[in-house]
């Protein structure tokens, strides 16, 4: 009963058209550029009447690139779960917030609470769109703007949709930038025409769905023994910005950076054909190219540098802590002068353990 009278109430606070007040919620670098081409659209500009007339933000607690945005362009800014004045907004628009939005929430903006997802639901459902859209080797994605449902993420019917072909050999971040115009700019051309485009909404279909679950440290470890190389470089393109790829090495941990596909590497074919009874994670170092290369599961893979202690280029590396080895051991290399996979704890483990020594505390 209640919710039929917020909902009458708020179609009778419906203005007819732009410019709306618009309440925005938003926490990383790809909502930054929504939130720009929202400011932007708030200034006057060749048509009568600017697309935006009010614009605040709810940011999180933390400083993310939104909240420092905001601070730059001075806009109000609301620390959630405080979203100001009850009535203000015409329209809400999220884009990576990662919270959800209570039915009492939604129902306070006449024309409801917009999403900017990037891809093309319902693939890819959940906070990390991209980086599996990477991850997986997607050869086409895009963006959606659906219309937010009450306490659930990336269901909504949707408002518009557009794809593009991912680039070869892009990386998540590089391809967070290009999704974020695009998500910004179709955000604008839905702005223009808001009450008709919502007439026009469809629901996602049924079939298709994959889901895309946040992404911790602990996927940057590499399991030589179970992925390839090409895993390996997809890995790192999808991850490699927020989380550096690890492994072992004699114990220490080691993050691998900028790496290259071995038929990049000029010469490297011959030296493959000596070399088929390394085990992965095996090591050598190609004094042509300067580059180590490393066994995986399948075939091999380029690294350009390291960081142990300090960062290190592959020279430095062979020449710290290969050269002498290789010198002292002729026969065997590859089981020995190798990487290994490093085990990092996941939080669901960490919890477990938790658990379970509270249990022995406690008896």
């Amino acid at each position: 009963m209640r919710g039929r009278l917020l909902r009458a109430a708020r179609a009778g606070l419906q203005a007819a058209g732009p410019p709306w007040r618009v309440l925005f919620f938003g926490s990383d670098s790809f909502a930054v550029t929504a939130l720009e081409a929202l400011e932007a659209a708030r200034q006057p500009g060749r048509a009568p009447l600017p697309l935006v007339s009010r614009l605040e933000v709810v940011a999180l607690p933390a400083e993310l690139p939104v909240r420092r945005c905001a601070r730059r362009l001075r806009l109000p800014t609301h620390q959630w779960p405080h979203t100001g004045p009850r009535g203000a907004f015409d329209v809400g628009v999220v884009a990576s917030f990662g919270r959800l939005l209570s039915d009492d929430l939604i129902l306070q903006f006449p024309y409801g609470v917009l999403n900017i997802h990037p891809s093309c639901l319902p693939r890819w459902r959940g906070p990390a769109p991209i980086v599996h859209a990477v991850l997986h080797g997607d050869k086409v994605t895009g963006v959606t703007i659906m219309e937010i449902r009450p306490k659930r993420f990336d269901v909504g019917p949707i408002i518009k949709q557009e794809e593009i072909a991912v680039p070869p050999h892009c990386t998540a971040k590089e391809l967070e930038a290009t999704l974020s115009h695009m998500g910004a700019n179709m955000l604008i051309n839905v702005l223009k025409n808001l009450p008709e485009s919502l007439k026009n909404k469809k629901e996602q279909p049924k079939e298709g769905v994959t889901f895309a679950p946040k992404i911790t440290i602990a996927k940057s470890c590499v399991k030589w023994e179970e992925q390839t190389a090409v895993q390996i470089i997809q890995l790192h393109r999808a991850i490699g910005s927020m989380f550096p790829l690890q492994t072992l090495w004699k114990g220490s941990p080691v993050k691998l950076l900028d790496f290259v596909e071995v038929h990049n590497i000029p010469g490297f074919a011959d030296e493959v054909l000596n070399d088929l009874g390394a085990v992965p994670g095996s090591l050598l170092y190609h004094k042509l190219s300067q580059t180590l290369i490393a066994r995986c599961k399948e075939d091999w893979v380029g690294i350009k540098a390291v960081v142990l202690k300090k960062k290190l280029t592959a020279t430095d590396f062979y020449n710290g802590y290969m050269h002498s080895w290789f010198q002292q051991n002729s026969t065997a290399v590859h089981q020995e002068c190798r990487f290994q996979t490093l085990k990092l704890k996941t939080t669901k483990e960490t919890l477990k353990e938790r658990k379970i020594l509270a249990q022995d505390t406690n008896q």
